[in-house]
């Protein structure tokens, strides 16, 4: 059974609570699907009338918001350490060249790490747990989390959402549409993020190794 199969046969309360509760828990920095189960829902939103486009845009964006700060408070007591067991249990995720490429952008971007970070899969794990460890200020932080929760959360539900009402009969024969394009999205974001850390990762070494030059003798 599909994901959107699945909504279909969850009261709208528990719906809500779905949403918040996945996208909570991603933010703070546990890998789950949030965009996914996000544009599910809001796809299932604008073909049935008892589960409204607000509510889910607002439990979304305030799960988005709450579960980042919760993810912030953790990696700025935790620390270092916290990143190393993170990189125990999920390897994939939270490997060295993902913590080292992540940190780089953070240090480049500051505040915009944290708000662009919500379109990226990999960042949208990373960017609360990493802004703590780093000790980015906390009102930066928090600033850039709220808008970069209610642009993606609440972007996303009006967009699937709107487009679902507008293009319903096409939609109800191609759901899995919306599934297919999150799936993509991730993927191909986290492809980058391998890329850009193997190069990252790789620069130093060729730099080491390449020798210096011997001044000329007369």
């Amino acid at each position: 059974m599909h994901v959107q199969e699945w909504l279909e046969t969850v009261p709208a309360v528990s719906i809500y609570a779905l949403v918040g509760l996945v996208i909570g828990l991603e933010s703070l920095g546990i890998p789950l699907p949030g965009e996914i189960i996000l544009v599910s829902s809001a796809l299932l939103a604008s073909q049935h009338g008892d589960i409204n486009p607000v509510i889910l845009g607002a439990c979304a964006t305030a799960s988005a918001i709450i579960g980042d700060s919760i993810g912030y408070a953790i990696g700025r007591k935790g620390g270092r350490p916290l990143l190393a067991w993170l990189g125990a249990k999920f390897p994939k995720h939270f490997g060295e060249g993902h913590i080292a490429t992540a940190e780089r952008s953070f240090e480049k971007w500051g505040m915009w790490a944290v708000f662009f970070g919500r379109f990226i899969a990999l960042l949208r794990i990373f960017a609360g747990p990493l802004a703590g460890v780093l000790r980015m200020p906390y009102w930066k932080f928090l600033i850039a989390n709220v808008l970069g929760g209610i642009v993606w959360a609440g972007g996303t539900t009006a967009v699937i959402y709107y487009v679902g009402v507008v293009a319903e009969s096409w939609l109800k024969r191609f759901s899995w549409l919306g599934l297919v394009l999150a799936v993509v999205i991730g993927v191909a974001s986290m492809l980058i993020m391998k890329r850009k850390a193997q190069k990252m990762t790789t620069a130093p070494e060729a730099k080491a190794a390449t020798p210096e030059p011997v001044p000329a003798t007369d």
